[in-house]
């Protein structure tokens, strides 16, 4: 009689504390923060109240952000003693780690050719998406049709995407590949390749747009270098077999298509877009392909963060971007493409691709030189991260902060977080009743465990069936009950 009276005012008994927490998406936020000097490293999975649901200890520092994967374990980005191209987003190895901390794969991409830096995209199929500088002569430029090496290392690093398969504990193989090299139009020089005009092909990169390159002097992290355009994010859409990019440098995003193969993504026809791997879209800064208007249409400045609201979501298959120098402060920036019935992005003659504006945006008191990226949460909430000021926190769609969390040293940077449901991990390995995984049973597992009944705020995981019979309801609510009263 007792735990029936419990179990039946559980509503009211926890009305008033599920609503404090009521507008903050509950799940698990993921982080690897990083401190000038620091030796060890750590990423954090902590729960909404800061409590630590796990964590990962590693030898390097993240090169950008780590993921946690359905089967609990984790894909880290990570930066080389010796980057062969240096900046400050120079990555060069990824590892993988099992739930308990294990490393179980590790691979590095920092050769003569291909430097890793910045982002990784994990695919579902189990492969990674790399973002690589691959380096030019400034022969191999000249001949393209640049104009101007900007540099003294006589370089120009290009970029490129490559898909790799892990294979063993410490291999390999380049499953499909994309260069932007093969992607280019100048308008100098007729006698050179890929001569047109540059308005003309808003699907192709003008080679002598931006600076390629700098120092000295300069003030970047590694001295002189050939950073053309700074790719420093990516994102993929299964649904569209669609890869977004963002450039820092020239102040733009771009989607390109990844149903092509290797041999068509080098070209201009193929794949579900019949475009090869020419750009399928790209949004920010109409200038960069002779479209613009100035500063009138030139929205993005330095935008360090593009990724897809997932299917589901308030504003699913919306762009989402980071956009650093938003007049001077930082913005989140929710766009709605001009996608058509066939995958591909409407564009005009003479016009830049829209939308002319935002859908919905955030700015406030927040600004980042370094990295930063926003997520759009199930409730429609967005994650944002403050990479200078080692700062997450979460906005709803009115623009209120119902979540935060800053790292307590002044000098740590987060380069990206991402939150996850507690229904997200696939784990054959858990604590019966542990409902964020933080290793021991207490009344916040409760609450949750009621929420997740009245179906309020998130999804059932594998600790919420506390009696293992396949469902999640009143009697795993009854049981639990009676081991915290026992406890």
């Amino acid at each position: 009689m007792f735990f029936s009276v419990i179990k039946k005012s559980l509503p009211a008994v926890f009305y008033f504390i599920s609503y404090l927490y009521a507008q903050a998406f509950n799940g698990m936020t993921l982080y690897s923060p990083i401190s000038n000097g620091a030796t060890e490293f750590t990423t954090y999975l902590i729960d909404n109240q800061g409590t630590i649901v796990n964590s990962w200890i590693h030898t390097r520092g993240v090169a950008s952000m780590p993921y946690l994967q359905r089967d609990s374990t984790l894909i880290y980005p990570y930066r080389v003693e010796n980057p062969s191209m240096n900046i400050g987003g120079s990555g060069g190895g990824i590892s993988k780690y099992s739930w308990e901390g294990d490393l179980v794969w590790n691979y590095e991409i920092a050769n003569e050719t291909y430097q890793h830096h910045h982002d990784i995209e994990p695919l579902p199929n189990g492969n990674i998406l790399v973002i690589v500088y691959e380096k030019k002569s400034a022969q191999e430029a000249y001949a393209m049709g640049r104009l101007i090496i900007e540099n003294p290392l006589n370089q120009m690093w290009a970029e490129a995407i490559l898909e790799i398969e892990p294979l063993g504990s410490n291999d390999a193989n380049i499953v499909w590949e994309w260069h932007i090299w093969d992607h280019m139009v100048q308008d100098v020089d007729p006698s050179l390749p890929n001569f047109g005009s540059i308005s003309e092909h808003p699907e192709l990169q003008d080679i002598n747009y931006g600076s390629a390159g700098a120092g000295p002097p300069t003030s970047r992290p590694g001295g002189a270098d050939g950073d053309w355009k700074h790719f420093n994010a990516i994102a993929y859409n299964e649904n569209l077999d669609q890869i977004a990019i963002s450039s820092r440098n020239h102040d733009e995003i771009y989607i390109i298509d990844h149903s092509t193969t290797t041999q068509e993504a080098a070209g201009h026809y193929g794949g579900n877009s019949d475009m090869g791997g020419d750009y399928l879209y790209r949004w920010g800064n109409p200038n960069a392909y002779g479209r613009g208007n100035n500063d009138a249409d030139h929205i993005l400045k330095d935008p360090h963060g593009v990724n897809w609201v997932s299917s589901g979501f308030p504003g699913e298959d919306n762009l989402l971007i980071f956009n650093n120098n938003h007049t001077n402060l930082s913005a989140v920036i929710e766009i709605i493409t001009p996608i058509n019935e066939n995958g591909r992005y409407d564009i005009e003659d003479g016009i830049a691709f829209g939308p002319v504006g935002p859908y919905w945006i955030y700015t406030g008191d927040f600004h980042t030189e370094m990295q930063g990226g926003a997520f759009r949460l199930p409730n429609g909430n967005t994650l944002i991260t403050d990479c200078d000021d080692g700062y997450i926190f979460e906005v709803t769609s009115d623009h209120n902060i119902v979540w935060d969390h800053s790292d307590i040293d002044e000098q740590t940077f987060i380069a990206r977080a991402q939150k996850y449901s507690f229904s997200y991990l696939d784990l054959n390995h858990f604590l019966l009743g542990d409902i964020n995984y933080n290793d021991h049973v207490d009344i916040i597992d409760l609450i949750m465990l009621s929420d997740m009944i009245l179906g309020y705020g998130y999804l059932p995981n594998p600790p919420s069936d506390y009696n293992s019979d396949g469902n999640t309801d009143d009697d795993d609510l009854t049981l639990l009950i009676q081991f915290l009263a026992m406890n």
